[in-house]
Order: C-alpha cells, then sequence, then structure tokens
C-alpha cells in the first residue's frame, strides 16, 4: 500500500514544468560561478522562490539564499543544494556548455539548485496537504568546504529558525533511475594538505651548489604513496592523492622551493590523524635526508566532515523514495570517499539529517560504456568533477521528486 505521503508526491509532481525547469538547468549550466561567486546563480534561485511565495533573503554567508514558508504548525524540515561550479575546462560538447572560460558545472550543482527550485514550487503550490515550515537553501561554497560554515556564522539558524531536519541529495554516476541511501555513514572526511619543501637554488649546471628541492619533492611524492598501502591496516578505508607539485621557473634554474599538495579521505578521526602524523614524519625525514636548509612547512588546510545518515530519518525517506520509484531502485551502496560540508548544518550532528545520491548518467553513454558488470561500467563513465560530466536533463523530474516525497515524509500532515 502506498503512504499518504508517497501519493500526494506523486500528486503535487504529476504535472511539473518540465521544460520551464530543464531551460532553468541549461541556462545555469552555460553560467558557471566559482565559489562565493554565485551571485546570478544565487539571483536566479531568489527569484524564483519569490515568485513561489517564500519569505526570500540574498546574501546569506556572502552568496547563500534562504527562502521560508510557513504553512502552520508542524516541524521545520531543511532543504538545501550547493551552487558552486568548479574551475575545469568543459569538453562535454553539449548545445548548452559553459560559456565561461575554466569554469564548469562539473559536480552537477546546476542540476541541484534545479531540482530544489522544482521541490520548492511544488511544495509552495500544494501547501494545503502539509503543515510545518519550508527552510529552502542555497549554498555557495561546497567546493572550497566554506558554504555551510559561513551560512551557519551568519546567523542561519538565528535569523530564519533552527530546523528539525536536514535533507540534500547529490548528482552521481550510474545508470539514471537509481536513489542510493545509507542508514548511516555515506561520505567520508577530506582533509586538504600543503607541503613547502625549502631547498637552496642555483644554476642547472651546478647542482652540487643546490640543494634540489624538486628532487626532494619526487621522493615525498613517491614514499607518501606507502602511507596507506603499509600504515594503515587493509579494513581501514583512506584514500592519498597528490593533486598539485609545482616548482621552478626555467629549464635551467634549481629553485629554491617546491610546493605538493595533498588531498585525504578517511572515515574515521582516528585514521585522519594516523595520516597527518605519517606525513608531517614523512616531509621532514625526507627534508632531513636531502640536506634542505629548513624544515618544510605543513600545512593542514580546508577540511570536511564525515557524512553519517541519521538512521531512523534516513529510513523515513528512503521507505518514500522506494514507494514513489520501486523497490528495486533505493539500495546501499556503502560509504563513498567523496566528501561533502552538508553536514556543518547539521551543527555536529545534534539536527539529524538525510543525505542521498541520485544516479545521473544518461542511458546511451552507461549502454556504451565499456565493461560488463555495473563497477566496470560505473568506472568507465564520466565522474564527478570530470571535465565530461554531463548529467541526463531527463534527471530533473525524478531529483525534483525525491525532495518533495522526502519532505513529505517528515512535515505533518501524514
Amino acid at each position: 500500500m502506498t503512504s499518504p505521503a508517497a501519493r500526494t508526491a506523486l500528486d503535487l509532481t504529476a504535472d511539473l514544468p518540465v521544460t520551464d525547469l530543464e531551460d532553468l538547468y541549461r541556462d545555469l549550466h552555460r553560467h558557471p560561478e566559482l565559489s562565493l561567486r554565485e551571485h546570478r546563480t544565487a539571483g536566479r534561485l531568489a527569484g524564483r522562490l519569490k515568485d513561489a511565495g517564500f519569505e526570500t533573503t540574498e546574501g546569506v554567508g556572502g552568496t547563500g539564499v534562504v527562502g521560508r514558508l510557513r504553512n502552520g504548525d508542524g516541524p521545520t524540515v531543511l532543504l538545501r543544494a550547493d551552487m558552486d561550479a568548479l574551475p575545469v575546462q568543459e569538453e562535454t560538447g553539449l548545445p548548452y556548455a559553459s560559456r565561461t572560460d575554466g569554469v564548469m558545472h562539473a559536480c552537477g550543482h546546476d542540476l541541484h539548485v534545479t531540482w530544489l527550485t522544482g521541490a520548492a514550487e511544488a511544495l509552495a503550490a500544494g501547501r494545503e496537504t502539509w503543515q510545518g515550515t519550508l527552510l529552502v537553501v542555497g549554498q555557495p561554497a561546497e567546493e572550497t568546504g566554506q558554504g555551510a560554515a559561513r551560512m551557519v556564522a551568519d546567523g542561519l539558524y538565528e535569523r530564519f529558525g533552527r530546523p528539525d531536519v536536514l535533507l540534500g541529495q547529490h548528482a552521481a554516476p550510474g545508470p539514471a533511475g537509481l536513489y542510493p541511501h545509507a542508514p548511516g555513514l555515506i561520505m567520508s572526511a577530506s582533509t586538504e594538505v600543503d607541503i613547502v619543501v625549502h631547498g637552496r637554488g642555483g644554476h642547472g649546471s651546478r647542482p652540487e651548489a643546490t640543494v634540489d628541492p624538486v628532487v626532494t619533492a619526487a621522493f615525498l611524492v613517491t614514499r607518501l604513496q606507502t602511507v596507506v598501502s603499509r600504515e594503515l591496516a587493509a579494513g581501514e578505508a583512506a584514500v592519498l592523492t597528490v593533486g598539485r607539485i609545482e616548482a621552478g621557473t626555467r629549464h635551467n634554474i634549481i629553485p629554491s622551493e617546491a610546493r605538493v599538495s595533498l588531498n585525504l579521505r578517511s572515515q574515521s578521526e582516528e585514521v585522519r590523524q594516523r595520516m597527518l602524523a605519517a606525513i608531517r614524519r614523512i616531509a621532514h625525514g625526507e627534508c632531513l635526508a636531502a640536506g634542505c636548509p629548513r624544515e618544510p612547512e605543513v600545512t593542514i588546510g580546508n577540511t570536511f566532515p564525515v557524512t553519517v545518515n541519521d538512521a531512523a530519518t534516513d529510513a523515513a525517506v528512503a521507505a518514500v523514495h522506494r514507494e514513489v520509484f520501486g523497490a528495486d531502485t533505493v539500495f546501499d551502496p556503502g560509504p563513498a570517499m567523496g566528501s561533502e560540508d552538508f553536514p556543518q548544518l547539521a551543527l555536529e550532528n545534534s539536527i539529524p539529517y538525510s543525505y542521498w545520491f541520485v544516479t545521473t548518467t544518461p542511458p546511451k553513454v552507461w549502454d556504451r560504456a565499456p565493461g560488463d558488470t555495473f563497477p566496470e561500467k560505473f568506472a568507465a563513465v564520466p565522474s564527478n568533477h570530470s571535465p565530461h560530466f554531463a548529467p541526463d536533463p531527463a534527471t530533473i523530474a525524478p531529483g525534483t521528486r525525491t525532495l518533495v516525497s522526502g519532505a513529505l515524509a517528515l512535515l505533518s500532515g501524514y
């Protein structure tokens, strides 16, 4: 038997303005904006929320948008979408490809804003079916890990009310039409680390008169690969990626310093601290071995927390998604190594939340991908942050429906 929340969600989304939402999505995709520069995107979202009847405020935490719709007694449910794009040169060849050189919606945040817009409008139009308060948040700077914290620091909950529950979702690779949920840990922590190796520069013809930081950095990069492979147990999930190495200005100049940037992924604070300790030890050891004139600088940068769903909240949302989309479309994928700043809205887990994925790979792309198994095809299709990442616009209606049904499962009236 279908629950009242599922039936109402299907009713409210039966006649979604799909063409209009597709136009919004393509417009957002054409005009990507980097973190904390999402002025146009925020304006598009704010305008739609105002037209739908939300009390709307812009500029929260920099470029954040908050829409509030009070609709009688009941819980306060917050729906969130991130808005920022990435410094990626688009290579999709889409007719609505980015018009901003070197900037692309390579993570689906344009789709997130479109889903949020459609859900907010549908719930506002059907407000006679539910009671409570709906908070709709367009969050800036997810990619840099700054946006959620900035909105909270700017008085998000003092100004607009503390929610009883948070809901969020993310576009992901996979055959369009799946809605992965996990009742606990669903995304990992992420930590950025910058290392500066100090050498002694000089002429390329006289390396004996220098201390070459490039060679030291190369040894450092190689040795860092042993942190996960040799210092963590096989059952401790972690990733260490060297994302950037920079040094030098000319072919024949040995530089005075080299810079190495790392990204760590971990699923517990204990593993994270062990990785950081190993990085510091290895950096100091390699520089000592090379005779560097100064100790290396090791700086911890942006950090994303683990994303851990409240089991009861996620069970309620997953249940309504099974009813709306079919039992086979909802499954537990296990924790991903990706990271989010969404949990920072939960104030150290004092507010329960559910966060899930929506798979968005177009059927033709999935079918053409090499491999016979799901993992083989999953590894072959364009993923988030790829210059070829191109979600299927056909997921606009289902992605809107996931938010509407999730919200109705938690608002009063059911």
